[in-house]
């Protein structure tokens, strides 16, 4: 259950990151933002970023094996990189109409699933 929690947390987590770092340049494309200075359209991002770490936190602490939890500190890094990459295509693709994937990118993607592999390895 432990492995499940932290990695819901992380997929929450992940969504709040990717909108806090890109999420911004939506918005300035839409017209929402685009006369905010710098400044704000920072303490905006930062303010989703809060909404990020209350998901990340309890994910890593809940899934650290120091902790009690399933997983090495390696094993949570890996994880999170994996979805930090699939929710960042999902939403560059569908949010971003120019942004396409290429065979490169999958390519990449499979280096990736392999490196799960690896450090899941014993």
């Amino acid at each position: 259950m432990k492995a499940f929690t932290t990695i819901g947390l992380l997929v929450f987590s992940n969504i709040f990151m990717t909108f806090a770092w890109y999420g911004h340049l939506k918005l300035q494309e839409t017209k929402v933002i685009s006369n905010w200075p710098l400044y704000l359209v920072i303490l905006f991002s930062w303010g989703i970023a809060l909404a990020e770490y209350a998901c990340q936190i309890p994910a890593n602490r809940i899934g650290y094996q120091g902790n009690g939890g399933p997983f090495s500190l390696m094993q949570l890094k890996v994880i999170q990189e994996i979805i930090t990459l699939i929710i960042f295509t999902i939403f560059s693709t569908v949010l971003f109409k120019g942004e396409t994937l290429h065979w490169n990118h999958v390519a990449a993607f499979i280096c990736l699933v392999l490196a799960v592999y690896f450090v899941f390895m014993k």
